[in-house]
């Protein structure tokens, strides 16, 4: 086995003037490297640290985006659904309501086919027709009055045109072929009509 050997130091004999002057370089020597890779540090640091403020924004904006997406989206479909189902639906209360008047055409053909007195039958016709007008008027229809007016091309669609019977009957509505109708003062069917000429 082998010994290992003691090393004995000597201490050294320095004063303490040069001691002093030892570990002030040695300060020195310290606060120079620490300046030395302190500054980049922080620069870096600066840089590292803006970098990811911009990331975290960048990251940030992003999601309001997702989000606001994901809303929009959400939003289509809860309209294009709602939209649907008005369109399935629109027209049930005026089913409803004209569900009476059928039943009551119904009444009028089975009465018709043992009736003898055709008076009474005319007068059933017409009872059912007013209730069907009525209902309607109510609804927001309203019929056009164009014979005798002016040629509007906005309300009318002019089918043909023949010798006015009379001077003051050119370019005005001499015979209405179909009515016309506005719904809630909207025109929903254009009369078609004979023009004077």
């Amino acid at each position: 086995m082998l010994k290992k050997k003691k090393i004995h130091e000597e201490p050294l004999n320095i004063d303490e003037q040069e001691l002093q002057e030892i570990s002030e370089e040695i300060k020195n020597v310290n606060e120079a490297h620490k300046n030395i890779v302190d500054e980049p540090l922080s620069e870096m640091e600066s840089e590292i640290s803006e970098e990811e403020k911009l990331k975290s924004e960048i990251a940030e904006w992003n999601n309001k985006y997702l989000r606001l997406y994901a809303e929009f989206d959400n939003y289509k479909r809860r309209t294009i659904k709602e939209r649907m189902e008005l369109q399935q639906t629109a027209g049930k209360d005026v089913i409803v309501d004209l569900l009476p008047v059928l039943d009551d055409f119904e009444r009028g053909l089975k009465v018709m086919e043992n009736a003898a007195d055709i008076i009474a039958v005319k007068e059933g016709v017409a009872l059912i027709h007013h209730k069907f007008k009525n209902l309607l008027v109510q609804k927001g229809l309203k019929e056009m009055e164009s014979k005798g007016t002016t040629f509007n091309a906005d309300l009318h669609e002019g089918i043909t045109n023949i010798p006015a019977p009379s001077e003051d009957l050119k370019g005005k509505i001499v015979d209405e072929l179909e009515k016309g109708y506005y719904l809630n003062d909207k025109v929903i069917r254009f009369a078609k009509v004979v023009i004077g000429a």
